[in-house]
């Protein structure tokens, strides 16, 4: 699960880079989170669910 978690922080960290960079948002109201594995919103089982687990969600804090 390790390497997922670690692919997951790097999804993370390229939108908050992308959103900074190419947006000018304000890197200071950005954190990255990796939460990959432990929040799926689909099966794993088939190529369709794991695209869909492949996501970035915006929280509001």
């Amino acid at each position: 699960m390790a390497p997922n978690m670690d692919l997951a922080k790097r999804r993370a960290d390229a939108v908050v880079k992308a959103l900074t960079l190419q947006y000018g948002v304000n890197a200071a109201r950005l954190s990255a989170q990796g939460a990959g594995p432990l929040a799926p919103v689909a099966s794993n089982r088939s190529e369709d669910g794991r695209a869909k687990n492949r996501r970035v969600e915006l929280v509001e804090q």
